[in-house]
């Protein structure tokens, strides 16, 4: 037995109303316009009526990756969300790390993914702290390391300070020959 449409309308409109709060009025005009629209689809279906062509809208201003990072936000190019930083969890929720999603979009590998205004203050902070004059320091050192790198000395097992530790263990776990 096939459903009466205003009964299917009612149960569409129930589901709305389950899931956010409407008043009795916003009830009655979500009922009329489904009601409306499921009789009309109807009437297609039966092939009284033709559907009236719809112009197809043109994607809403289709944003450019480079325009997506702005000055106090960062919009998302999979799902449009707007925030201050595109974070790991949320590009886990397109199943995408933000290399794969730089890649994607055509950004740089040393792009930051925050909104510029972030971005100047973490900079900020850093010099503050003396970070870039540290890594300048620490950058000299370890490639004055490498050049002065000669062969490493190598103790004998037996001088090392776990080596006699290491033989009890081996001893315990080594098979037994049968005398």
């Amino acid at each position: 037995m096939s459903k009466k449409l205003i009964e299917i309308a009612s149960e569409i409109v129930n589901i709305q109303a389950s899931k956010t709060t409407l008043t009795a009025a916003e009830i009655s005009s979500a009922l009329r316009e489904v009601f409306a629209t499921l009789n009309e689809l109807q009437k297609v279906e039966s092939g009284e009526i033709e559907l009236p062509k719809m112009q197809e809208a043109e994607p809403a201003s289709a944003l450019k990756p480079e325009d997506s990072i702005q000055n106090d936000k960062v919009i998302c190019l999979e799902c449009g969300a707007e925030m201050r930083q595109l974070t790991k969890l949320h590009l886990a929720s397109h199943d995408l790390s933000a290399k794969e999603y730089k890649k994607k979009y055509g950004f740089k590998a040393g792009t930051p993914l925050a909104a510029r205004s972030l971005t100047r203050a973490r900079s900020k902070a850093a010099k503050k702290r003396g970070v870039p004059e540290n890594l300048k320091k620490y950058m000299e050192a370890r490639r004055q390391a490498k050049a002065s790198v000669q062969e490493p000395v190598v103790k004998p097992v037996s001088d090392s300070p776990g080596a006699a530790r290491a033989k009890r263990i081996r001893n315990r776990f080594s098979p037994k020959t049968a005398e």
